[in-house]
Order: C-alpha cells, then structure tokens, then sequence
C-alpha cells in the first residue's frame, strides 16, 4: 500500500540542500531508484510516496545525508551509503576492519560481513553469487590485509583462462600479454587498494604473482594467500587440483557465480560440483551471496532479479512439459 510521508528541513541551508539533491536532482532520483519510491520536493520540503517501509528508509537517508552534505556527495559514496540504509545496519557496525589503502573498506552488507570473516576464520572459503556483491574485491583486500599484517609472505591470483561467451582467437605478444585480459578485474583491485607505484614493487620482488589456472599443476604454495576467481569456469579437475595445491600457513578463497559459466556444453562446473562434494567438510567455509548484497547502480540487483526469475519460468515450463509428454506416454 503506498503511502506519503511528508518532510522538512529547517533552518534552512541552502549550500547544503544543493549538496544534498546534487545536480539536477541527480541524488534524489538514486534514492527514488534504491528504494522504489517517488520524491517530490519544493525548496525544503519533500514529499515521499511508497511503501511504508521503503519511504521511511528514504526518509532516514535524506537526513542522514543532509546532515553530513557539509561537501559534495559522490556517487560512490552515495550508493554505498544507500546499500547499507537498506540493509541491516547494527549487522555491518562490526564488520571487520581491513588494512588497505582505503581506510573505510569493510563489508557493506550482513552477507558480506560474514563472508569476511569466513576469510579470517577459515583456511579454505568459497564465495559464491551474482556479479556486484564484492566477491572478488572483498577478496583481494583481505589478501592484502593479511600481507600488511606479515600473516602470510605473498599473494597469488588466478583464474581460468576462458572466454564469456565469446572467442578472441589468436592473442599476441609474451605470455604475460596474452593472459593480462584475462585477469584484469585482479589487477584494478590491487591497483586501487595498494596504489599502482607499491603493486609494481611487489610484482618485481614476487611477492604479488598473478598467473593462469593452468599453471599451478605441480606446485605447493606455502604461506601464501590464494585466490581462485571466475571458479565458474573451472571443471572438477582443476578445482581439485587448485585446492591441492594449497600448503602450510595458507590461505584461499575461491569466488564465482553460478549463473555465468562459460564452459563448453556437456561441461560440468568444478564450482558447482565442489558445493556439492565440499559442503559438510570441516574447516571450509561456504558464503552465498544474494542479489540483496549487489554493491553496484541499484539497477544491477533488479536485472540480476529479472534474469532468476526468467530462469525459474523456463524451468517450470520445461517441468510441465516433460510432465505431460510423461501422462501421455503412461496413457499410451
């Protein structure tokens, strides 16, 4: 049922309702698209219309943001903010704290928290869900955090080398090139949570190393952080060869989604077989993610949405339809 809740700003500070509306209305019409409602406004005043719970969400954001709009508010920031109105705040207060450069990185969701401190807790942890929900970010910081902390010697990324959808073909130059597009999104974290300067360093020294799936056969990683990304794209053998490798005073996280494999067909996922083979054993921690925990433009959850709904539609049609091929063959 929709409702309206009206709301006023007073005494009035113009420099800081601009900070708080943004161009144009810009942040108004992210708080209308976090939470679904409609926001009017006259000079001060507000005006909010949508469910109940949903406008006064809206209305605990607006004036948590007009009472820090001293400057101007960022999208990042913004957005951030907005996921964790929307979730359960008392939850994130004691997320843990990361050692990186951004000093005000910590789990933005209940999900995310937990999925921290599997890391911290556990020597093997799995994250798994939609894109946007920090799987892979959350990751990384925590390898850093655990390099600055001297609880592990170096850090090591990797993950398969497989096309979404789609076949470069011949790729040119040394092997570091060719596998460089690839592992990208390792990269950019590492670039924005140590500083591209320190990263080099390290990528020099060997203490950071970023290297193809394929390459780790043979090899025994101690004291080391490990970090499986894109384990999606993985078959049952190499998941079972990756987690093998992992030796004393180490630590690994394997992050995918589910939904986006990209395997040729009839090829089964090593990341879905080892949820099934490895829930119940001891000393590995499982996290699954939701679209709730999207850590993105609101607009991400709601595709991520539409898409697992599609998904359930076209299974329960294809059940129906074997359904009734089978009545008609018992009728036969």
């Amino acid at each position: 049922m929709a409702r309206s809740i009206e709301l006023s700003f007073e005494p009035v500070d113009n420099a800081r309702l601009a900070n708080l509306c943004g161009t144009l209305d810009e942040n108004l019409r992210q708080i209308e698209a976090a939470f679904d409602i409609t926001i009017s406004r006259r000079g001060e005043r507000f005006s909010l219309q949508g469910a109940l719970t949903k406008t006064r969400l809206a209305e605990q954001a607006l004036k948590q943001f007009y009472a820090g709009a001293d400057e101007h508010l960022s999208p990042a920031d913004l957005q951030l903010a907005l996921i964790e109105i929307g979730t359960h705040a008392d939850a994130v207060k004691s997320a843990p704290v990361l050692m990186t450069r951004k000093h005000d990185l910590h789990g933005r969701t209940p999900r995310q928290v937990e999925y921290l401190r599997n890391i911290q807790e556990h020597d093997i942890t799995f994250g798994i869900g939609p894109a946007g929900t920090g799987k892979t970010y959350l990751a990384v910081a925590s390898a850093v955090d655990a390099l600055e902390r001297d609880l592990v010697e170096r850090i090591l990324l990797t993950r398969p080398a497989v096309e979404a959808g789609e076949r470069l073909g011949f790729l040119p130059g040394d092997l570091a090139q060719k596998v460089d597009p690839y592992l990208r999104p390792l990269y950019d974290a590492l670039y924005e949570l140590m500083g591209v300067e320190r990263v080099t360093k390290l990528f020099e020294r060997g203490t950071l190393e970023i290297a193809p799936l394929a390459f780790m056969r043979g090899r025994t990683l101690n004291n080391a952080f490990i970090i499986l990304d894109e384990a999606q794209n993985t078959t049952p053998e190499q998941m079972k060869m990756f987690l093998t490798r992992i030796g004393f005073g180490a630590k690994a996280v394997v992050t995918g989604d589910l939904t986006q494999i990209d395997l040729p067909r009839g090829n089964r996922s090593g990341l879905l077989e080892a949820r099934e083979v490895l829930g119940k054993v001891r000393g590995l921690a499982f996290t699954e993610f939701q679209k709730e925990d999207v850590v993105r433009h609101p607009l991400v959850a709601r595709i991520v949405e539409a898409y697992d709904n599609q998904t359930a539609r076209v299974a329960r049609a294809a059940a129906a339809k074997a359904k009734e091929v089978s009545h008609a063959q018992a009728g036969e």
